[in-house]
């Protein structure tokens, strides 16, 4: 048995496909049925119920999986712990980041991510929130950067405070105003995006409506808040964006830009880490960064307000 045995079992049960797997671990699909079929000649049971679309684990792999779970990390854990005491950090880290985070704070967090950690790999994907729980529980992803506040269960730790802001067509009635009370907003002219989206919880909890009770005449399924924007630029209407947005909006543009009116309106940036929590010297560093990023949006917030 085998170190990667079990991480290709486990990439296996992760993504359900031999196919996928083997992309996953960069090696070729009959190498890693192979020394799944070795693991499963060495244990005498089969792992695995290949009659099943997507692939699970059988009742015997269903126990193997616990205990492969707990192997790679230790393996892992103790590489990591060794190249800490050298000064060293290296490996891999997979980070998971929601839609209307990662291309705001990405192109600034990962160059100093890098300045502290050179010799690290990070490997990101675009995920929503319910696909960031189930990949971290999974074990397919080791960190991600969300919005919190939708008390799901996983580990999770605050970065900082994103504040929100007014996005206004020159067109709408409140264009000219310096900031805007949400009580004279009808929400329902309000464009947001789709239903499952954390950027349109967030601001119902503002707006305090219940989820899902809004009906509005604009609906943006899988659609970004860069879209959001331009559709505000060419209509009469208005929506709702983050700080760490502001420096991508055109710098003609800013004027359209206007505070909450009596209210703190902004969202939590939040870290969240599996329930096996290695690589904690590269989570570490990179919850660093982020909160070094979050001070320039302050003192941005400062020079601009």
């Amino acid at each position: 048995m085998t170190i990667t045995q079990l991480e290709y079992f486990l990439a296996v049960a992760n993504h359900g496909s031999f196919s996928t797997a083997a992309e996953h671990c960069f090696v070729t699909q009959p190498s890693l049925s192979m020394q799944i079929s070795n693991l499963e000649d060495e244990l005498g049971v089969t792992l695995l119920d290949r009659t099943q679309k997507p692939i699970v684990p059988t009742e015997a792999g269903a126990i193997v999986l616990v205990q492969a779970k707990e192997a790679v990390a230790a393996f892992y854990g103790t590489k990591e712990k060794v190249s800490n005491l050298k000064g060293e950090f290296s490996g891999k880290l997979r980070l998971g980041v929601i839609p209307t985070i990662s291309p705001y704070l990405l192109p600034r967090l990962i160059p100093e991510f890098v300045k502290r950690c050179p010799k690290a790999e990070l490997e990101v994907r675009d995920m929503f929130t319910l696909d960031i729980v189930d990949a971290l529980n999974r074990d397919m992803i080791d960190v991600a950067i969300l919005s919190g506040g939708y008390q799901i269960k996983i580990k999770e730790f605050n970065l900082f405070d994103d504040k929100l802001y007014f996005y206004v067509s020159p067109k709408n009635e409140f264009f000219e105003r310096k900031s805007i009370d949400i009580k004279e907003i009808d929400i329902t002219q309000l464009m947001m995006l789709s239903e499952g989206n954390c950027m349109r919880h967030q601001i119902l909890k503002i707006f305090c409506k219940p989820k899902g009770f809004i009906k509005s005449r604009y609906n943006f399924a899988n659609c970004s808040l860069d879209t959001l924007m331009h559709m505000v630029d060419v209509t009469n209407s208005l929506t709702i964006i983050p700080e760490m947005s502001i420096n991508y909006v055109p710098k003609e543009r800013h004027n359209q830009i206007k505070p909450f009116d009596k209210v703190n309106a902004y969202r939590k940036i939040t870290m969240a880490v599996g329930r096996t929590y290695v690589k904690e010297s590269l989570v570490n560093a990179l919850r660093e960064s982020a909160m070094a990023v979050a001070q320039e949006f302050a003192v941005e917030r400062f020079v601009r307000f």
